[in-house]
């Protein structure tokens, strides 16, 4: 087994990307912020819209970023290189009639003049309104919701799934849909950002001219993964997305560099020590343009948190890519003894003793898992041979072997798994005995398609006959969309929506499969 190497610390992240402890607490609201007024602050600076995330029985977190002048090359978003007081009201209806909470936190140039504002002391289970405010500007207004009351079980959960969504590839379409949907909740899974030069070759999405020429060259430094933010968060469609509801979100590989695996670039081949510079500023990218509540530690992103949903649900969301080891040989796909060895792990010897110390606790209805790579086993070998990709669970069975052995240990009821990354839809039973088609289900995995990555898509493609050819794959649909689900006490209703293309903008949605899963009996009953 390969041998972690130490961590730059807290005192060299800061040399290593210029931010300091101070900068971190003032943007979060939690020190005392020095009345920075807003004198200076250029006109219209909430261009990058609002966001919440994390919800909270008490609270949730509010984002924003002023930025004037999203592409500005340097990446400060045309804002004066100097701190403003940022302040937030949030009320139970939308006229801010009946304030519930207000504060302030400083946007500093040190984090890309973000705010991410906690607030605590609200009521739960209630949708609420938020808005900034710097100087004579004033943002666009969102709305969010707490969590329900931890010992109360609310009638249903209603969230959507997000992932891969390639601005350059095409419209953002699927998220114009989203934005109408009553959701609860957003988890997105992976995939933000991609890392790629956007050229002539790869800009798919119709209408809009080529990105100014920062976005030329693969994103490697701070300056140019702000940048990659910036232009993909200029889409209206996602700004009402994050304005609509809170999300919750973890990452995958291309937020940093397609297939890295912990430490190791296995696309450029970048020393380690170098590669960890890079994740620095990426994860601090990625901080400060999400609605998130951990903010990073070195090279070291916070990601993976429980949260609940009342006794209806507990969600743990996952991080399958940080800690992961790497491929067997460096092979993508294979089956080799290697694969198979008890000590690899795709979530890290900590955060599985995390997982399985929480899951021994949980008695929710259903336990949901949000992560970033497929976990049902698929053999990608139509003929008597076996072939696997070591880029997802199956390159570690021995770590999905020990997740479904703490299910069944710790009696977890109705394991349901969201997943993202392969840019297409599949429903799949998670299987007691992956040989046998008549094994037991013991869970569900639900993998959305990505907003725009690869572009229109089709209803099927070549890679249909693999994934159909294992019996447990009840669906397998290679438009781009996103998944909605209901919850409730009594059963999940999951639902697989489409659009036809993003080339062009304007697709109509439809319902490519529903499936319901009743509490207490694992498996995917297909209605459409």
């Amino acid at each position: 087994m390969r041998t972690p190497l130490p961590r730059p610390g807290r005192r060299s992240f800061l040399a290593m990307t210029g931010v300091s402890s101070a900068a971190f607490a003032l943007g979060t609201g939690h020190a005392a912020a020095d009345e920075l007024d807003g004198a200076g602050v250029p006109a219209d600076p909430f261009t990058l819209g609002v966001a919440s995330g994390d919800p909270l029985p008490d609270g949730f977190v509010l984002w924003t970023r002023l930025a004037p002048e999203p592409l500005a090359p340097d990446g400060h978003g045309g804002m004066p290189r100097r701190p403003y007081t940022v302040r937030f009201e949030v009320a139970e209806d939308e006229g801010f009639a009946r304030p519930a909470a207000r504060g302030q936190a400083v946007a500093t140039p040190e984090l890309g003049h973000s705010v991410h504002a906690e607030v605590h002391g609200l009521r739960p289970g209630r949708d609420y309104f938020y808005r900034f405010r710097v100087g004579g500007e004033l943002s666009p207004v969102g709305r969010t919701k707490t969590a329900p009351a931890p010992h109360t079980t609310p009638g249903e959960l209603r969230f959507a799934t997000a992932s891969c969504q390639a601005w350059y590839h095409g419209h953002f379409t699927a998220y114009e849909h989203m934005a109408r949907e009553d959701l609860d909740v957003v988890f997105f899974l992976g995939d933000y950002v991609y890392e790629y030069a956007i050229n002539a070759t790869n800009l798919w999405r119709q209408g809009v001219p080529m990105p100014p020429a920062e976005h030329n060259a693969p994103t490697i430094t701070l300056e140019q993964y702000r940048l990659r933010y910036s232009l993909f968060k200029t889409d209206p469609h996602l700004q009402a997305v994050h304005a609509a509801a809170p999300w919750v979100s973890t990452t995958d590989d291309h937020e940093v560099e397609n297939n890295y695996a912990d430490e190791l670039s296995l696309e450029s081949g970048t020393p380690p020590h170098d590669f960890l510079r890079r994740r620095a500023v990426a994860y601090r990218a990625f901080y400060e343009n999400l609605p998130v509540r951990s903010a990073p530690r070195g090279p070291d992103l916070p990601v993976y948190q429980r949260l609940r949903w009342g006794r209806l649900a507990d969600i743990d969301v996952l991080d399958t890519r940080q800690f992961r080891d790497g491929y067997p040989a460096g092979v993508v796909t294979d089956d080799s003894p290697e694969r198979h060895d008890p000590r690899r792990s795709i979530l890290g010897e900590r955060q599985e003793r995390w997982l399985h110390e929480r899951m021994r606790r949980s008695e929710a209805t259903w336990n949901v898992f949000a992560q970033g790579v497929v976990m049902a086993q698929i053999d990608r070998d139509t003929g008597p041979g076996e072939l696997y990709s070591n880029d997802q669970w199956d390159g570690f069975p021995a770590a999905r072997d020990r997740l479904f052995a703490a299910w069944r240990r710790y009696g977890i009821a109705n394991p349901v798994v969201l997943t993202g990354d392969i840019h297409r839809h599949v429903a799949a039973e998670l299987k007691a005995d992956w040989r046998d088609p008549a094994s037991a289900a013991v869970g569900v995995e639900l993998v959305g398609s990505s907003i725009a990555s690869d572009g229109d898509g089709a209803e099927s493609d070549n890679l249909a006959p693999i994934w159909l050819g294992n019996p447990h794959v009840k669906l397998y649909n290679a438009r781009r969309g996103y998944l909605s689900c209901r919850m409730t006490p009594a059963e999940l209703t999951s639902e697989f929506k489409s659009v036809p293309f993003v080339r062009t903008p304007g697709a109509p949605l439809t319902t490519t499969a529903r499936f319901v899963t009743e509490a207490g009996r694992p498996g995917l009953n297909r209605e459409v």
